[in-house]
């Protein structure tokens, strides 16, 4: 352990063997948590739909042998680099090494006890199943070779749409706001209940998901098309049926960004947004999608680094907030499970006090779980400090400790956090969740604009199709780019289709060779991202237009796109550029499926926007 008081450090001996592919027999961890199992009544292991109750007195036996570093270990969830936890490449150990201070997942958790890992596509983590699997099973067997060592709460951010963690093979689903289009509880409660299953198979426990925010502020740039829309009620109910899939599926959901991020124009990874509704407003608004999660049973809650000074005027963000988290939170709302912070690396948390005093003062405002600090030896002293100094009590550290156990508990990690090969062959990417991701997505695609029923194409009248327009990176690892995908679908029903790479930002040249192409096609699809008043995005369409060639956008993020190109023959939204989702628009243009999406936001008009051009609910059929 590191002590800021000494300066020293003690690393224990962590595992020195790769994870391979052999799955560690159950009577490893039966042996590593001896009395510990046979004190819960563990069986097998317990998903959520057949959990047995905690034992809280044994629970708390648990944490009464913890030392108080050990205690404070538990309440951090950190990154860390590489695919391996004992052997990843030297690049993840020179990153490790320069952030943490440790080369392996193994040392961060023999150093600091950490009571969770958050996974990352960009901290090479997940790779693909097989391997994320054996860097799960690494990362519990390095914990449970340590003197009193427990089972760690892995996690990620697997939303789906645009912030997914896990890509092809496994299964990749539509985002929120398109399942918000679909506007089926029965679909969001499946994408939870398979993804959920497809995660539990390689080991992550804990998916930091749905998005439970209201997104009424179009404008807003870290919400977006990740929430379900911009009726709490419609919202509520989705929140709701997502949760009760992943938790059925043995994985412990997240609803955030608790108080509400849905309106706001400021990022908070890089600056600190102020949300400006009334105490009633935030009732009736941003509350109503948490009540439904907390009435669903949900196990945990995250926090937004936002301020809301309807209920708490003291300037602070709500990870911070006593009144926020301990007094409406706990207290108003009768949540009792783990509430952890959205990333303390983030700005909106940064802003007015230092990482030392932030991770206190969260636990002080009622948080249990630390998630991600810039500098986790700061903040782990911080914590220890604060408890040797007074200002927190080792009771308080018990408090949250015992919620994070009940979790682990509950989904039956004490029991057995182990993964198995099988498991993995047998549930993630499978046949059956790949059609269900489909058709899933064809009832998500909505039509917003369909002149002289330009759509759907004909194959006789426009065999030939040009299909150019935006390419941003692919959100979830997956086949992309989105221009090449469309193509290839259009391709395959029959047409001639394609691709031409435009970016979010064409040039003048790039407009100039797309409208000259355009000349040799017969319809031009134009996919659009985010597009602006006085962006070239925009003149690349009305150039496009302008040959007299049939035009198609298809909005592939926030659907607001319409309102700034009123001159294409039609106009779909796809809510993500993911392949699920434009290769469902693909089939819509080509009429093998009938768009059935409905607006779940509003869209208004782009020269006056107290005027809606599109209400919610609008949508087309064929």
């Amino acid at each position: 352990m590191r002590d800021s008081s000494t300066g020293s450090t003690a690393r224990p001996s962590g595992p020195a063997e790769p994870e391979g592919p052999s799955t560690p027999s159950r009577r490893t961890v039966l042996a590593a948590t001896a009395g510990i199992t046979a004190a819960l009544a563990a069986g097998p292991r317990a998903h959520a739909a057949d959990a047995r109750p905690h034992d809280d007195k044994a629970l708390r036996a648990l944490i009464s042998r913890m030392p108080l570093e050990e205690k404070v270990g538990q309440l951090f969830v950190m990154r860390v680099y590489g695919h391996s936890a004992t052997a990843p490449d030297q690049a993840d150990i020179d990153a490790n090494l320069k952030e943490i201070g440790v080369r392996t997942a193994a040392e961060l958790i023999a150093e600091y006890r950490v009571g969770g890992i958050i996974y990352f596509a960009w901290a090479h983590n997940t790779r693909d199943p097989h391997q994320i699997a054996a860097l799960s099973n690494g990362i519990q067997r390095a914990s449970l070779e340590l003197p009193r060592g427990l089972p760690l709460l892995i996690s990620t951010d697997q939303e789906h749409g645009i912030v997914t963690r896990v890509g092809k093979p496994a299964t990749l689903f539509p985002g929120a706001m398109a399942l918000g289009a679909g506007g089926s509880r029965s679909d969001a409660r499946t994408v939870g209940r398979i993804s959920g299953a497809e995660l539990r198979a390689i080991g992550i426990s804990q998916d930091y998901s749905p998005d439970a925010d209201v997104n009424v502020n179009p404008a807003n740039p870290v919400i977006g098309v990740r929430s379900f829309g911009a009726d709490p009620d419609a919202v509520a109910g989705l929140v709701a049926a997502e949760v009760k899939g992943y938790q059925g599926s043995g994985v412990a959901a997240t609803a955030k960004h608790f108080p509400g991020h849905g309106d706001t124009a400021v990022d908070s990874h890089f600056g600190f947004p102020v949300i400006t509704h009334s105490r009633e407003l935030w009732s009736e608004l941003d509350a109503v999608p948490f009540r439904a999660a907390i009435r669903a049973g949900i196990d945990s809650i995250m926090t937004a680094h936002i301020m809301v000074p309807a209920l708490d005027p003291a300037g602070d963000p709500a990870t911070l907030s006593h009144p926020i988290l301990t007094g409406i939170l706990r207290g108003e709302l009768g949540y009792d499970g783990v509430v952890v912070t959205d990333s303390l690396g983030m700005e909106g948390v940064r802003t007015k006090y230092g990482d030392d005093r932030v991770p206190v003062l969260a636990l002080k405002a009622g948080v249990d779980q630390l998630l991600n600090p810039p500098d986790l030896g700061v903040a782990w002293n911080a914590v220890l400090n604060a408890v040797r100094g007074g200002e927190l009590t080792e009771a308080r550290l018990d408090e949250s400790i015992l919620r994070i156990l009940r979790l682990k508990a509950k989904h039956g990690l004490l029991s057995d956090p182990y993964v198995r090969d099988t498991a993995v062959d047998r549930v993630v990417g499978v046949p059956a969740h790949l059609r269900a991701a489909d058709r899933i997505a064809e009832r998500t695609t909505t039509l917003l604009v369909n002149k002289e029923r330009l759509l759907p194409l004909s194959r006789r009248r426009t065999p030939r199709v040009l299909v150019v327009g935006a390419d941003p990176a692919s959100p979830s690892l997956s086949d992309g780019p989105p221009t090449t995908v469309v193509a290839a679908e259009l391709t395959g029903l029959g047409f001639t289709a394609t691709a031409l790479s435009t970016g979010t930002a064409p040039s003048a040249a790039t407009i100039a060779k797309a409208v000259a192409a355009a000349a040799d096609a017969d319809a031009v699809v134009v996919l659009t991202y985010n597009l602006t008043a006085t962006g070239s995005q925009k003149t690349l369409v009305e150039g496009l237009v302008a040959t007299g060639v049939p035009v198609t956008a298809v909005a592939i993020r926030n659907p607001y796109d319409i309102a700034r190109i009123p001159g294409v023959g039609a106009c779909l939204a796809s809510y993500s550029w993911t392949d699920v989702e434009v290769r469902a628009a693909a089939r819509v243009i080509a009429g093998r499926v009938a768009p059935r999406g409905r607006l779940p936001v509003a869209v208004q008009r782009a020269d006056d926007p107290a005027q809606v051009l599109y209400p919610i609910g609008y949508g087309l059929r064929y």
